[in-house]
């Protein structure tokens, strides 16, 4: 039985192996139309979650998304061959894009091989892999609008990434990241964190 979306302005449905709390709430399953995960679990969302305006699950065929409790993703890009991990109580604002793997060789010769394999096909289907690296968000995050968090990203509990950061190194807890490439600009105390 199809999973659809009440009042969805999208045809489309949710995925079976998408696994939804009833209290999360996503605006549409266009969401999903980028979606090919064949695990058991492709994506789950927990309690409370939500997922508003141009959020999408670009999630491949081994992909797994999780997105804890109370966590708030506002038209968010997530590009996801191996595993995206985005703890509880986070707030991901737009045109974020979260990226556990780039899609294509760093190489200028594996990009030409792709590109030209890619135009010979027949509907054209994008078929090219590049290592993915799983990418982890603790608890209690804040990334701020048009930012990129890069392939093997953990960022730590309580940090705030900048707007239109590109973070390609580790964060730690309790920081404030800024600039291409992020880097710590301010520290902050635990106990602000605290609720």
């Amino acid at each position: 039985m199809a999973r659809t979306i009440p009042g969805d302005w999208f045809a489309g449905s949710i995925p079976d192996n998408v696994v939804l709390d009833e209290t999360a709430y996503l605006e549409t399953a266009y969401y999903f139309s980028e979606y090919r995960s064949e695990a058991e679990v492709g994506v789950r969302i927990g309690r409370g979650a939500s997922a508003y305006g141009g959020t999408m699950f670009d999630v491949g065929r081994r992909g797994q998304v999780n997105v804890g409790d109370f966590s708030l993703l506002n038209g968010v890009w997530i590009i996801c061959e191996a595993q995206v991990e985005i703890g509880a109580h986070c707030l991901i604002s737009w045109d974020t894009v979260l990226m556990d793997s780039y899609r294509v060789p760093f190489s200028s010769a594996g990009r030409r091989r792709c590109l030209e394999r890619f135009a010979r096909q027949i509907p054209r289907k994008w078929a090219c892999q590049a290592p993915a690296r799983p990418i982890r968000l603790g608890n209690n995050i804040w990334i701020g609008f048009g930012s990129c968090v890069l392939p093997g990203v953990a960022i730590g509990d309580g940090s705030v990434v900048g707007a239109r950061a590109v973070v390609r190194d580790d964060v730690p807890p309790y920081v404030v990241v800024a600039g291409n490439p992020a880097r710590i600009i301010r520290r902050l105390p635990p106990a602000a964190n605290e609720p």
